[in-house]
Formats: structure tokens, C-alpha cells, sequence
């Protein structure tokens, strides 16, 4: 029974919302547990049968898995977009989300790297070999940019203006957004088109894609996590480190020097704002440690 009700879901996720296939694939896990303690206490319920306390036992259930508060808000949320599809496509007559709380989540904020550790990150970079060349591109595209790193490994030639300092990046849910790419992310993309790219061969398919790996093809996701984990280890950095890392210090440099909100949020390419104003209490933080450190108030 359920089974046609994932699919229709499946089909509005992607057609409607545009979701990437991580996603919809997430979204639909988050049926597949409701549906496995369905099966678990043999309920024979639809849709329109689920009520608010069947959820809250659901909930109080996946708790008791072991499942953190982040995981059972993201499972909640999940139903929450499943009802939303079936109450427009009148599989149910209610939404049993609209009461149902999620757990309170304690934000935490991300590590971020000071300038002066993204600087030691770039120039642990061996430049005499021609992986050295492109893993430099890399790494001051990512930062220049605050790109996700599947935004990084998907970055095409046929979207880069470099001309007029921009890229256009293909985000989640395969929103376009235009970045401003600094200088120094130009110079690298350049030596690197230049003097090694050019000289690759570049496996069928894959000859728009900007950065690629030794055999001509387009570079993964673990690929860059593995090259930063190393160079990471070269700087003598103890922070844990990942790509991501690379953003939220792009973020957080920003609104430490004074860029506006909605300005930041364009660039990371954020739906909402509220992921955004993360990079505030981070900067919260920061002008507070600065006072500890410099104003004479906190020094007597």
C-alpha cells in the first residue's frame, strides 16, 4: 500500500520541489522508518489514518533507537513534507504534523580556520607536482567562492567568467548562483588550465568539468576530503578540518568584516536566511574573545 505512496511522493519531490536525488533519497528514508514501525506494531494504516499520538509513539520510538535529536527533527521534518504532498494531492483529509514537536537542538557552531591557518592549508600545497598545480585551484576556488565541495567537483569551464571575476555555481536542487571569485582562485584556475590540464586526456564526457584526476576524469567528493586531510596534517593544524570547513570560514570571514547578511546568504547560496544568521553568532563570538584580548576593561 505504501509503496504507491512513496512513489507518488518520489515524483513530486523531484518534478515539484527539484531535489536533488540525495534528497529525495533522505526524504524517502524517513517514510521507510515510519513505515517499518507500522509493520513493527502490524498498524494497517494509510495516510489519513495517522494520527498525532501514532506519530508522538512513532517519535518517543526512534528515540529509544538511539537516534540524536538532529536525526529524529530531520525525520520529523521529512514527514512534515510528506503530508504537505499528500494533503495537496487529497490522499489525507488532516496534516498529524502540525502538533508534532521536534526535539530542541542545541545549534552548534561549526570550526572555523583564521586567515592565517587557510594560508598554512594552501601553502602546505606541493606546487612541484602538476596535482600540487590543480589542488592550489582547488583550494583557493574553495575559499575565494564558499562552494560546497559537490559544487567544487561539478564547477564547469563553460561557467566561469573570469573575465568578470563571477562563476556560476550549480547548488542544491540544481539552483544556479552567480559568485564573485577572487584574484588569487583566477591566477591558480589559469596556471592550472594552462600548464596541466592541457596537457591531460580527458575522458569522453567529462571535458567541461574544471578540475579533474590523473585518469581524465572528474574528481569525488572523498578525493578532496583525502588531499585536505593530508595538507591539513602538513600544516601542523589539530582543528578537524573538512571542506565545509573551507565555507564556514569563507561565511564567517565575511561578516566579520562588516558584508551584509542578505549579501552572504546570496553567495552561499542559502534558501533561508536563518542558515544564514548562524555566521552572526560567530561573529558574536569573535567580537567578544577580541574585547577579552585588547580592551582594557577585561585586562585589569
Amino acid at each position: 500500500m505504501w509503496d504507491s505512496f512513496k512513489k507518488g511522493f518520489k515524483a513530486w519531490l523531484q518534478l515539484e520541489k527539484s531535489l536533488s536525488d540525495n534528497s529525495v533519497d533522505a526524504y524517502l528514508h524517513d517514510i521507510d522508518k515510519l513505515t517499518a514501525f507500522l509493520e513493527l506494531h502490524d498498524l494497517k494504516k494509510s495516510p489519513n489514518d495517522i494520527d498525532l499520538k501514532l506519530l508522538e509513539n512513532f517519535v518517543k520510538w526512534i528515540h529509544e533507537l538511539g537516534m540524536t535529536a538532529t536525526s529524529q527533527a530531520r525525520i520529523i521534518s521529512g514527514l512534515r513534507s510528506f503530508y504537505k504532498y499528500c494533503l495537496l494531492e487529497q490522499l489525507s483529509e488532516k496534516d498529524p504534523t502540525v502538533l508534532l514537536e521536534a526535539p530542541k537542538i542545541r545549534r552548534k557552531l561549526p570550526d572555523t580556520l583564521s586567515i592565517v591557518e587557510i594560508d598554512a592549508i594552501i601553502d602546505a600545497i606541493d606546487l612541484s607536482a602538476a596535482e600540487g598545480t590543480r589542488n592550489k585551484a582547488i583550494f583557493e576556488t574553495m575559499y575565494s567562492c564558499g562552494l560546497r565541495v559537490s559544487e567544487l567537483i561539478n564547477l564547469k569551464i563553460s561557467c566561469l567568467y573570469l573575465d568578470v571575476g563571477f562563476v556560476k555555481v550549480i547548488g542544491k536542487g540544481d539552483k544556479q548562483r552567480l559568485v564573485p571569485i577572487g584574484s588569487e582562485a583566477i591566477k591558480h584556475i589559469g596556471i592550472y588550465k594552462n600548464n596541466v590540464r592541457n596537457q591531460m586526456l580527458i575522458k569522453k564526457g567529462k571535458e567541461d568539468f574544471l578540475f579533474l584526476n590523473r585518469r581524465g576524469s572528474q574528481l569525488s567528493r572523498v578525493m578532496i576530503f583525502l588531499i585536505l586531510k593530508e595538507l591539513v596534517k602538513k600544516a601542523g593544524i589539530e582543528k578537524n578540518v573538512s571542506p565545509h570547513t573551507f565555507r564556514h570560514s569563507f561565511a564567517t570571514h565575511l561578516v566579520e568584516g562588516g558584508a551584509d547578511l542578505r549579501a552572504v546568504q546570496e553567495m552561499l547560496g542559502h534558501e533561508s536566511i536563518t542558515t544564514t544568521e548562524i555566521y552572526t553568532h560567530l561573529d558574536r563570538d569573535f567580537l567578544r574573545s577580541t574585547l577579552q584580548q585588547f580592551h582594557p576593561a577585561f585586562n585589569r
